[in-house]
C-alpha cells in the first residue's frame, strides 16, 4: 500500500466513549475477547524490537482479560507494527494522524488498521474505529477543548492484530492562537477631516483568535467616556462621536493585546470650521485707475490652514459687490481697471476647506478715481517717400496655344507712381489693335489674344514706364497649326464615303 487513504471518524469525546467501549469490548470470531491479545502482542514486541518496547512501557496498557487462554499466533502470521506514525494536523476540535504500511504484512494478508485512543492519566485504550479500515490516514473529529490523549495504531491481519505504533507525545486539543492584526481602511490612512458638529464614526476591522483585548487612546490618554463611545466586536472596533468639536482633533490609537502579543494602529482626526475674517484692512494708495490694499491675517484659521483670500469691490453708485481675486495668498494686492469718476469700497474674506468666513473686513475710506488733465502732444509726422521705379515681380512665361482658342499672358509689376503699360509684338506696338485686349489692375498686367492663329506667334513684350524709369519683360507665344490632324480626319471621311457607295 503505497498511497495514503484518508478516513474521518466522528467521536463525542474520549471521556464519553471510553466507558461505553469498556462495557462492550470488541470480540474475535471465536468468541474470545480481544483484550488479552494486545498484551501478548506487546510481550512478543518486547522480545523482538527494543525500540517498540520503550514506547509500549511509556504507554498505559489495557488490562488483560482472565478468559483469554488462546495462545498468541506466530509472528509470521500477524503483521508488524506500522511505520512513521505522525500527527499531521491539530485543530480546536480534531486531530489528523498518518502512518506508513508495516514492513511485514503477515502470511495471511492485511485486513486493515485499528486506531486507538487513551486519555492522559487513564489506562484503557479505546478503539476509534471498531473495525479495521484500509487507510493510512485518519481524522478524529468532535473532540473537546482541553482534551489530552495518546494515540496508537496497529495493523490487523487474518491471524490477529500486530504490535501497535504509539505516539511518543500526547495530543493536546486547544484553541489555535491567531496573531492579532489590524486592517486600517484606506480612507483612514490619511488625516480624517470632519466639520464641527458632524459625527465621527470609525470602524476598524481586525483579526485574531481568541478574541483580542482592544483599547483606544487619544493623544496618549484614555478616552473621555462622556464624549466618545467605543464598541468592540469579534472582528472590528467602532469609535463614535455624536457631535465633533475641535478638541476632538488629534491622534487616536487602537491597541490589540492577545497572549503577550500587541499591535497598534493610529488614525489622525482633524475637526475644522470656517475661519474668522481678516483682522483689519487698509487702503494704501490710489493712483490713476488703481488702488493698493493691505490686510492682516485672521486670528482664527478654523483649526486648519487657509486656502487664500477673496477680494471684492463695490462702487458707491450701485453698491453691488464683485469678486476681483479668489484664493489669493499674499496679504497685499493692487486692484486695477477701476472706472474714472467712481468711488470704491473693498472687502476681504478668509477661506479654508470649510469655505469663506461668515463675515468680511471692509475698508473704512473710499477710493476716489479722479479724472486727470491729460494734454495730447502729437508727434511730428514724417511722410515717407514711396516713389519707386518700375520692376517686374513676376515675368512673362513662354506659352503654347491652339488656333481658335483665346489665350492670355500675365505678369506683375511694382512701381510708384503708377506706371504706363505698353504691349508689343516683335518690337511693334499693338495698342489699339482689336485682336488684343490689355488690362492692368493692382499691378497685375494681362494681355488677351482673341482666337489666335499661327500668324499670331512671336515674341511679346510688356513695358512699364513712369517718371523714375522703365522696365520690360518678354515671352514667346507659339500657335500650333492643326493641318496634319485635319488631313487625317478628312482622308478617313473620304474612305468611309467610298465604301458606302461601293456597297
Amino acid at each position: 500500500m503505497t498511497g495514503k487513504a484518508n478516513s474521518e471518524i466522528l467521536v463525542s469525546g474520549p471521556q464519553e466513549t471510553a466507558p461505553e467501549l469498556a462495557k462492550a469490548p470488541a470480540t474475535e470470531p471465536s468468541g474470545e475477547t480481544a483484550a488479552s491479545e494486545p498484551i501478548r502482542e506487546e510481550k512478543s514486541l518486547e522480545s523482538q524490537e527494543p525500540a517498540s518496547q520503550a514506547l509500549a512501557t511509556n504507554t498505559p496498557a489495557a488490562p488483560a482479560s482472565p478468559t483469554a487462554t488462546k495462545p498468541a499466533p506466530p509472528n509470521e502470521d500477524v503483521p508488524s507494527a506500522p511505520l512513521l506514525l505522525t500527527v499531521e494536523d491539530v485543530s480546536h476540535n480534531s486531530v489528523t494522524v498518518s502512518w506508513e504500511p508495516p514492513e511485514k504484512l503477515g502470511r495471511l494478508g492485511l485486513q486493515g488498521y485499528v486506531l486507538e485512543l487513551c486519555p492522559e492519566g487513564a489506562s484503557e485504550w479505546v478503539p476509534v474505529n471498531p473495525r479495521p479500515v484500509m487507510v493510512t490516514q485518519q481524522t478524529v473529529r468532535n473532540l473537546a477543548l482541553g482534551d489530552k490523549f495518546f494515540l496508537r495504531v496497529a495493523a490487523v491481519g487474518s491471524a490477529g492484530a500486530g504490535p501497535p505504533a504509539v505516539l511518543d507525545q500526547p495530543v493536546h486539543i486547544q484553541e489555535i492562537v491567531e496573531a492579532p492584526k489590524i486592517r486600517v481602511p484606506r480612507h483612514l490612512r490619511q488625516t480624517y477631516i470632519r466639520h464641527v458638529g458632524e459625527s465621527v464614526n470609525l470602524q476598524i476591522p481586525f483579526q485574531g483568535k481568541p478574541k483580542p483585548q482592544a483599547s483606544w487612546t487619544h493623544n496618549g490618554h484614555a478616552l473621555d467616556s462622556n464624549r466618545v463611545n467605543v464598541r468592540t466586536g469579534d472582528q472590528d472596533s467602532i469609535l463614535f462621536i455624536r457631535s465633533a468639536q475641535r478638541s476632538d482633533s488629534g491622534c487616536y490609537e487602537l491597541i490589540l493585546r492577545l497572549e503577550g502579543l500587541e499591535v497598534k494602529a493610529t488614525v489622525d482626526i482633524l475637526v475644522i470650521e470656517k475661519p474668522g475674517p481678516p483682522r483689519s484692512i487698509r487702503l494704501l494708495d490710489v493712483w490713476g485707475c488703481n488702488a493698493a490694499l493691505e490686510w492682516i491675517p485672521p486670528q482664527d484659521t478654523g483649526n486648519t490652514e487657509l486656502l487664500g483670500y477673496t477680494v471684492q469691490k463695490a462702487d458707491k453708485k450701485t453698491g453691488q459687490w464683485f469678486t476681483v481675486l479668489e484664493r489669493y495668498h499674499p496679504t497685499t494686492c493692487t486692484i486695477s481697471d477701476l472706472i474714472i469718476g467712481n468711488s470704491y469700497s473693498f472687502r476681504v474674506f478668509s477661506e479654508n476647506l470649510c469655505g469663506l468666513s461668515d463675515s468680511a473686513t471692509t475698508t473704512k475710506e473710499l477710493a476716489h478715481i479722479q479724472k486727470a488733465d491729460i494734454a495730447a502732444k502729437p508727434k511730428g509726422f514724417i511722410e515717407r517717400d514711396f516713389s519707386e521705379a518700375p520692376s517686374f515681380t513676376q515675368p512673362l512665361a513662354d506659352h503654347t496655344s491652339t488656333p481658335g482658342y483665346s489665350t492670355q499672358l500675365f505678369c506683375s509689376v511694382r512701381a510708384s507712381p503708377k506706371p504706363k503699360i505698353i504691349w508689343m509684338k516683335n518690337k511693334m506696338d499693338i495698342q489699339g489693335d482689336p485682336k488684343y485686349r490689355a488690362l492692368s489692375e493692382q499691378g497685375i498686367c494681362t494681355l488677351e489674344i482673341r482666337k489666335p492663329s499661327p500668324f499670331d506667334s512671336g515674341v511679346y513684350t510688356c513695358k512699364a514706364i513712369n517718371v523714375l524709369g522703365e522696365a520690360s519683360v518678354d515671352c514667346r507665344l507659339e500657335v500650333k497649326a492643326l493641318t496634319c490632324r485635319l488631313s487625317s480626319s478628312l482622308s478617313h471621311t473620304l474612305k468611309s464615303n467610298n465604301q458606302k457607295k461601293l456597297g
